[in-house]
């Protein structure tokens, strides 16, 4: 799956839309509507988003969260109204603490709202409280996913035997299945089964490597090497090159409740030109779609103002290219 973009060469930048819009759509006496909103003013963040020239708009899942956060596959049904170029997926989707079969179902139903736009992104996630709250057992994670996604090609493909009435339709084009997670089980997954991988917590260096041994895995999984659409998923902070750094780890510290000196390492901070440069090395290590997660607000203008400089970025790579 390659989405539909603006034209620029090189990889495809996508952003993951705000879980909340607080802080996101500022009204005209200043004021920002609260955490929860209606149809239209998520219509709205998405229409804007894809103003931006994004690529892709990616939804993040949580059941249970220490804040407010949308709904994933709603989030997104929203969007595949509101917009009509950008790719839509999860990114990711909890499978484990979902039921399969439904998730087949909302899958195809986004795919056909979409216009064939929707990318099917799942992971095991790695928060064991919010597995406590939905009364799943967070150490049968892998288990759960990998029989998850064998629920989810049964119930698009129909009855084994052929006999049954009862089916999914109406049927989609095939949705594409991604796999998030840089652990080594993630990336055998996404090798195995997976039209796409997208890992976390991976500096550029690491990304590369890890690449290489996803070819490995798909071609030992009897698979063509080049079958697995490489992705990764960035923080950003946008700013000036000595605030953005701490301002982006104070705000991934307050989302995730962690220490922000976790953080600093796998956070993309500064100018523009400073964090096009940062995505441009993962698009050097073999990163054809590099999804976006703004460590900050307004997201989606700070998004903007990267996307504007990672396009003429890779212009100029281009035109160097050619000469």
């Amino acid at each position: 799956m390659t989405p539909v973009g603006s034209g620029a060469p090189g990889p495809s930048l996508g952003l993951i839309l705000p879980a909340t819009t607080q802080g996101e759509l500022p009204f005209s006496d200043g004021s920002t509507p609260s955490t929860t909103v209606g149809a239209s003013e998520l219509a709205e963040l998405c229409r804007r988003a894809e103003a931006t020239g994004a690529d892709s708009l990616w939804a993040v899942d949580h059941l249970y969260w220490p804040h407010p956060i949308g709904e994933a596959l709603t989030t997104l049904a929203v969007a595949s109204v509101a917009t009509s170029r950008p790719t839509l997926g999860t990114c990711i989707l909890q499978l484990p603490l979902r039921q399969p079969s439904a998730v087949a179902k909302q899958a195809t139903a986004l795919q056909l709202l979409s216009g064939g736009r929707f990318v099917l992104g799942l992971g095991v996630g790695s928060h064991d409280s919010e597995y406590e709250r939905a009364g799943v057992d967070f150490h049968s994670r892998g288990r759960l996913m990998d029989e998850g996604v064998a629920r989810i090609r049964e119930a698009w493909s129909g009855p084994s035997d052929g006999t049954s009435d009862y089916v999914q339709e109406p049927a989609s084009a095939p949705v594409p299945l991604w796999f998030g997670g840089s652990s080594a089980a993630a990336r055998r997954r996404a090798a195995a089964v997976g039209d796409g991988w997208v890992p976390l917590f991976l500096a550029p260096e690491e990304y590369a490597t890890a690449l290489a041994s996803l070819r490995r895995d798909t071609a030992e999984a009897g698979r063509d090497p080049e079958a697995v659409e490489p992705g990764v998923v960035v923080f950003a902070c946008v700013g000036s090159d000595d605030e953005a750094p701490d301002l982006g780890a104070a705000w991934l510290s307050q989302l995730y409740r962690l220490p922000g000196k976790a953080f600093h390492r796998h956070l993309v901070a500064g100018s523009p030109e400073t964090c096009a440069a940062a995505l441009r090395r993962y698009a050097d290590a073999g990163a054809r779609h590099i999804i976006v997660m703004v460590a900050g607000s307004p997201a989606v203008e700070h998004f903007g103002l990267l996307r504007s400089t990672f396009t003429r970025d890779q212009q100029r790579v281009l035109a160097g290219a050619k000469a």
